[in-house]
């Protein structure tokens, strides 16, 4: 396959670029506000590989690619990241990045065995709580969130009652505490907030 340039983008084991895997999100996903949900996902993931001296490439294509499926099993939420794993797996992607984005959905009952799993699990809820915060400013900016406001609303259980806290909180199984994994993942998230839109 031939290599294209694409910038500070490298190709996923020469299968698959960060261009193919979002043209693979917009194929599959027709919800904005899910698409801005992975690409959050996608610059978390690929901030905190960074933190951890991983592949931040494929640790970002991981991210992004983590809901491919939503849409698809709305329907059958039981078959949420299962259907995704065969996918990613079909698009060239590892059996390590296939098996993050299967165990990332808890419902399934198979816990992550990677530390990417483990991150992806953890960070899928927080880019959501990180994005109400964001909302609830009067500038609506993620450029004004702080970690003190994030983890202020991380005890307010009732606000983005979604985001699990539970699962946030698994990121003392990988070493960070809960200010620093908030912190981590909003400096990715501030990254690209125009992209974002917020």
């Amino acid at each position: 396959m031939e290599k294209r340039d694409i910038g500070r983008w490298k190709r996923c084991l020469d299968l698959i670029t960060r261009e193919e895997a979002l043209e693979e999100v917009r194929k599959n996903i027709k919800s904005e506000n899910m698409i801005r949900h992975m690409l959050s996902t996608e610059a978390a993931m690929r901030k905190l590989a960074e933190h951890f001296g991983q592949d931040p490439d494929l640790w970002g294509i991981t991210g992004l690619l983590h809901d491919i499926d939503t849409e698809i099993t709305n329907e059958d939420p039981m078959q949420h990241s299962k259907v995704g794993y065969d996918m990613v797996k079909a698009l060239g992607l590892p059996e390590e990045a296939a098996k993050a984005i299967l165990t990332h959905n808890e419902a399934h009952g198979i816990e992550p065995d990677s530390l990417m799993g483990q991150v992806l699990r953890a960070v899928d809820p927080l880019t959501g709580l990180i994005t109400a915060v964001a909302l609830v400013m009067p500038d609506k900016k993620l450029a004004n969130v702080t970690p003190e406001r994030v983890l202020k609303r991380f005890k307010e259980k009732r606000f983005a009652a979604g985001a699990d806290r539970n699962r946030i909180a698994e990121c003392s199984q990988f070493g960070l505490s809960l200010e620093e994994f908030v912190t981590l993942t909003l400096e990715g998230m501030q990254q690209i907030s125009d992209e974002l839109g917020l």
